[in-house]
Parts: structure tokens; sequence; C-alpha cells
């Protein structure tokens, strides 16, 4: 099949599920003989080759800008895939629903991945929210096929849009590695840390980690890892702690984050947005004892391989961080079983097979 992906910042991965997700899959795709194209914007990706892991990569303009560089660049994707002729295009993030129909006019089935519900982000303004609810109705006719990561998101489409969508769970690896370079970077000891992975949004709960955190008594560094473009006043305050023992390492990518997650004690899940969280797959794949907010979305992934605290019982998270920094008979136990969950239900092999048969059934439809 001649297939290509959409709607993201592109590959080399270099920030994001959705990009890892296709830096994941495309090579996959194309090892079992599939002709895979994904497309990429030129404000990110500074990868010269016309070809990553055998995947072609077409790099298209876009406006940087907060509201209008998904849409905007991912606009031009269809259109660029209209001289194309693809078996199956998938476009991702719901945002990008408005221009499914556009593949659709040369007879070029479409899917859809709808992510999670991105309008309860705090960083959308009204009118933001507003767009981001509209694309999700718009999603459920624009293309042939809605995809979902998680069983609640698949539930709120059928509830609120009376729409069945396909659910197609994300990936992680299961395996450590062995080296430890970024550890020495920030003066780190392997299994000595307690991680903490996102997007340093409020809705993402970095400052509850950092809070309960500071009243957590251990000589362990708690690591605080990533950024976010447009949240610099939210950033600020979080790095105001007074507790050296947090450390902010912002962005990292690739084989740093890998060690990061290889070798910590145990990982943090504070977010409550959103579908399946990447991070979290990712810190159960390296074997990590994750320590996640009490939401369905993650009781669904984690099930009983985790601990878990409540955002809203004040002081929680400071009991359970220091019960599990007490107990390491209990963070190894977590881990063996993380893993054991991974490989059953979240392998990228097990992801690429399942959009393999969805493309398939496209194309035949």
């Amino acid at each position: 099949m001649k297939i290509a992906i959409m709607g993201i910042r592109g590959i080399p991965a270099n920030y994001g599920g959705f990009e890892t997700f296709a830096e994941q899959i495309a090579p996959r795709l194309v090892a079992k003989g599939h002709e895979v194209t994904v497309y990429g914007r030129s404000n990110i990706i500074r990868h010269t080759g016309k070809f990553y892991k055998g995947v072609r990569l077409v790099i298209l303009p876009t406006i940087s800008h907060k509201y209008f560089d998904t849409v905007a660049h991912t606009f031009l994707c269809v259109l660029h895939s209209l001289k194309e002729r693809y078996d199956a295009v998938l476009i991702c993030n719901s945002a990008n629903a408005y221009t499914a129909f556009v593949p659709r006019l040369v007879g070029t089935p479409v899917a859809i991945n709808v992510d999670g519900l991105e309008w309860q982000r705090s960083k959308w303004n009204k009118l933001g929210q507003w767009f981001y609810q509209m694309s999700e109705w718009l999603s459920t006719f624009m293309a042939n096929e809605v995809i979902t990561d998680a069983v609640e998101i698949k539930r709120y489409y059928l509830e609120k849009f009376g729409k069945e969508s396909t659910l197609i769970t994300y990936g992680a690896p299961v395996e450590k590695v062995g080296t430890k370079d970024v550890l020495k970077e920030f003066n780190l000891e392997s299994n000595k840390y307690v991680l903490y992975v996102s997007r340093l949004e409020p809705e993402n709960n970095a400052h509850l980690v950092v809070k309960a955190f500071e009243q957590v008594q251990t000589d362990m560094p708690c690591v605080i890892v990533g950024d976010a473009p447009y949240s610099e006043d939210y950033i600020k305050k979080l790095k105001s702690t007074r507790d050296k023992r947090i450390i902010f390492t912002g962005y990292v990518f690739g084989k740093g984050y890998h060690e990061l997650q290889s070798n910590a004690y145990f990982y943090v899940q504070a977010t409550e947005v959103g579908g399946t969280h990447p991070a979290l797959l990712e810190g159960m794949g390296y074997g990590n004892c994750v320590l996640a907010n009490d939401v369905s979305e993650h009781r669904e992934v984690l099930a009983d391989a985790g601990e878990y605290f409540s955002t809203n019982n004040n002081g929680e998270l400071a009991e359970k961080m220091q019960y599990l920094i007490d107990n390491s008979d209990v963070v190894s136990s977590y881990g063996s079983k993380a893993v054991e969950r991974i490989k059953k239900y979240y392998s990228w092999d097990k992801v690429t097979e399942d959009y393999e048969a969805l493309f398939r059934r496209m194309m035949n439809a």
C-alpha cells in the first residue's frame, strides 16, 4: 500500500507523542513492504535527506504561530496529497479534521486519529476551545475512519456524537538502554532519582509534583523533564522552588530521554487531560514503578501495575512518594508488572499491525 501520515511536526521525532508514534510505525510499515510518506514542518525538521529509516519525507512550510502552525501545515499537506494518489491517508489531531475531505475528493480514504480532548487544556482561550470542540464534530464525518487511542475517548465520541471509532492504542518499547551519558550531564545516579516527564502546562500538574516533593524526606533528586512553548509564566513559577533537589532539564529527546526512563527509581504521571499518554506507556515499558494521577485514562493503561494518588486529596501525592521511597520492594514489584502489561497490550509491533489492518480495510471498502 501507498500510505501517508500528516498533521504532525514530522520525523525524526524531536517533540511530542504523535511524532514518536510516526517514527515507530512508519518504518515498521516499510519493513512490511509498504510505501510510506511522512509529512513534516520546515520550521521543525532539520533532517536533510529525502528518506529516514526507509520512510519518504515531504517537508512543507507552515506558519510558526500557536494557533495556526498545525492547521496551516496540514492544509498544505492535503493539497500536496492530491497528486500523489495514496491508498490511504492518516491525519493526526482532531484540529486538522477540516482538511480530511480534501484527499477524499480524488477517492483517497482518510483516517483521523483524534487524540485526547484538547479543548480541556488551559493554554487555549475560548476561541481555541470552541475550535477544538467543533473539530471533534467535524472528525465524525469529514474522515472515513475515526481512530481513538483510549477506551474513555472512544466512549466520549460514541456518547456525544453517536460515532463508532476504531480503538488502536499507543505503543511503547520494553527494553532498558545501557548507556548513562545524560545521567552524568545532570549529576544523577542510576535508580536514585524520581522522574516526571510532560509538557510543562498547568493541567499536567508539574506544580503539584514540585510541591509534594518539597515535603518528601529523601536525598534523591526529582528530575522534571519537559518544557512548553507558550507557558513561560507557569514554568518560571515552577523553577522558583527553593528545593535544590528538584532538577529541571528542559526538553530531552532520543537517547537521553531513554536513559532517564531506564534508570529512574520511580516515575510520576500527574496529567489529567487527554487519552493515552505516551510517557506513561514508556515509563512502564522501561520497567519503572509508576505513581499515577487516579483518572480513568491512567487506570485503563496501568490497571494494578502501579500506585495511584488523587489531586483532590491534599497531601496524598507526597505521602505516596514517601511510601515508594521507603519501600523498594514495592517499587520493584510494580516495575515488573508494568513491563508485562506493556508486552501484552501496548507493543509497537501490535500497534503497527492494527494500523496495517485498518489501512487495508479502508483501501478495500
